[in-house]
């Protein structure tokens, strides 16, 4: 049987996590990638979405997820993970990466980056 894969990439949200007081008043840029190990046998054959995982659902947890405030991007990204998996029981692996953008450091820092895989 063939391995089935759905990856959302490039997720972007705008959130206010950091332990500085500035980030939650300021925010920040955010990237969400989502991606899915899953049968979706079913849908490839009779083009059905109620048998495949709806992209927009993944989106509208990660946008909801990103709305509420952390201290720190490791909490977001659990409960964005933890979220994905209670709403899709079909999904037998699940990998989340949470990106913070320009994060606020002593150095010229692009991005930092979180990842929960199982």
């Amino acid at each position: 049987m063939p391995q089935h894969n759905i990856n959302i990439e490039g997720i972007k949200l705008y959130g206010y996590h950091g332990c500085l007081d500035e980030e939650a008043k300021i925010g920040g840029n955010y990237i969400v990638d989502v991606y899915m190990t899953t049968d979706f046998t079913l849908a490839a054959q009779t083009d059905d979405l109620s048998q495949t995982i709806d992209y927009c659902a993944i989106y509208q947890i990660s946008k909801t997820q990103m709305a509420i405030r952390s201290k720190l991007i490791e909490h977001v990204c659990e409960r964005i993970f933890t979220q994905i998996k209670f709403n899709f029981l079909t999904i037998t692996h699940l990998h989340v990466k949470l990106t913070k953008l320009l994060p606020p450091m002593n150095g010229n820092v692009e991005k930092v980056s979180v990842e929960i895989k199982d």
